[in-house]
């Protein structure tokens, strides 16, 4: 079938649908024991699954792995939903069914986080949920922060600590030639040719000091010692370490110009 997509082996295309009347009825159902109405009703909310799951869809993961979790988060919103309340099952469901599939990356993800982070994350994620839901809007840091009671600081680490790594190979933009990559806007200014090149030559000019000369260089600007303490160091003058440290600059900037 042209357009077919299929997710574990289900035809998303032909996935059912559910009325508000079927889903009341078969939610109290379920909720007194009813075992084919919670099978009906696991699958007249795979599209709700589905739905859910295309927010994941750039994380790098297997549509198929992500479904089958957003499925058992769909499983445990029905057992837990409350039908006796007035609240849809949808507002109910795509938060649990989402917070199975976070806390799913967030504990198959590359990068390791110590667990009290990875709890914090986890709350902030609900309350996150829960705010979007009753502001109708993307809440702030701060909102969050009074309602957890949480310093904004600890909230903005956890989100940063459970967010999925980028790959330096993914676009950020593209007008149709050659797409721009992450890769191309990080800029290294610490280990450029340039730097490389520069260290080589110096590595090569202190090569051909003198023993004394290399001692003294190492003790004044490896170890930051004052060229009185080098004078006490190797028993000489201080005058005699002033002579010798400008003697062994002077021969590598010559070194450094020939090259």
């Amino acid at each position: 079938m042209q357009g077919k997509v299929e997710i574990c082996g289900v035809n998303t295309a032909r996935l059912k649908t559910l009325s508000p009347a079927q889903m009341d009825e078969l939610l109290l159902k379920a909720k007194n024991g009813d075992c084919s109405a919670r099978q009906a009703l696991i699958e007249g909310n795979l599209r709700l699954v589905l739905s859910v799951i295309q927010r994941f869809d750039k994380r790098g993961e297997s549509p198929d792995d992500l479904f089958q979790v957003g499925c058992i988060g769909l499983i445990k919103a029905i057992s837990n939903f409350d039908p006796t309340k007035n609240v849809r099952f949808s507002t109910y469901g795509v938060p649990m069914i989402a917070g199975e599939v976070r806390r799913y990356l967030r504990d198959n993800s590359a990068i390791r986080v110590s667990r009290s982070i990875r709890d914090v994350a986890y709350r902030v994620l609900q309350c996150k949920e829960l705010l979007l839901l009753q502001l109708g809007r993307e809440p702030t840091l701060e909102e969050i922060s009074t309602e957890l009671d949480l310093p904004v600081e600890d909230i903005s680490e956890a989100l940063d600590a459970v967010c999925a790594p980028v790959s330096l190979h993914d676009p950020v933009y593209s007008d149709g030639g050659d797409p721009l990559t992450v890769m191309d806007q990080v800029s290294d200014h610490k280990n450029t040719e340039l730097n490389w090149m520069e260290h080589i030559t110096l590595r090569s000019a202190f090569r051909n000091l003198g023993e004394r000369e290399k001692q003294i260089l190492s003790l004044r600007f490896y170890d930051g010692k004052t060229q009185m303490e080098v004078a006490g160091s190797l028993g000489i003058s201080q005058a005699q370490v002033s002579r010798l440290e400008k003697s062994a600059i002077n021969s590598m900037r010559k070194s450094v110009s020939i090259s």
